[in-house]
């Protein structure tokens, strides 16, 4: 092993404290906010995320990434401290190109953020991609009404720091259901999902 791997493994971000526990605990709370959309979900023993990555990205790759889901990086992401940070916790690979992605982490500012990506199949709709979007805050941007399954009547949701067209973009999105990517807001150590089966009115 050469030294320049070494320095690289003293350098590497920890990942869950206590594996079992953590991982168990997470899974649980992802399942929460997934089948709640729009609900704002607290992580438990989220790690210090790696570079930009914030802790509720670094969470949830870490439980539900692994050496069968590819990962795609935006540029803010694709850093050798988040590689390194995701094969070595995760055993996730990392992809160039979105085609290629089961989960791909993205800026709140990362361009034509839904295009490119896999968005399954009629016969495989479960085929397509989880695009992690990591912003701001989910508490004080403009508020949209989100509604569809898993929510009781419509749930106002005020994430921050999206580009102005992002939600004409989702609208497309969700207008190809049952096929379409879905979506992770995190932020800090919270996290919010929008799956594809929701609407989002301004």
């Amino acid at each position: 092993m050469s030294n320049g791997h070494m320095s690289d493994l003293r350098t590497l971000a920890p990942g869950l404290a206590d594996p079992a526990h953590d991982a168990q605990q997470l899974f649980r709370a992802i399942l929460d906010a997934t089948s709640h959309p729009g609900r704002i979900v607290s992580l438990p023993a989220a790690p210090t995320g790696p570079g930009a990555l914030s802790a509720a990205a670094a969470a949830y790759l870490l439980t539900l990434a692994d050496r069968d889901t590819p990962v795609w990086l935006a540029n803010e992401f694709d850093r050798p401290e988040v590689r390194d940070f995701l094969r070595f916790h995760a055993g996730a690979p990392i992809v160039a190109q979105r085609v290629d992605a089961v989960f791909a982490v993205l800026a709140s500012g990362t361009p034509r953020p839904l295009e490119g990506f896999s968005l399954g199949t009629d016969a495989y709709p479960d085929r397509s991609a989880t695009l992690i979007v990591d912003v701001p805050d989910l508490r004080v941007g403009p508020t949209r009404q989100w509604r569809g399954p898993g929510i009781d009547g419509r749930s106002a949701v005020a994430v921050a720091g999206l580009a102005d067209d992002f939600w004409q973009e989702w609208a497309a999105n969700h207008g190809l259901f049952p096929c379409g990517v879905d979506i992770v807001f995190t932020a800090g150590t919270e996290l919010c999902a929008l799956p594809r089966s929701i609407a989002v009115e301004s």
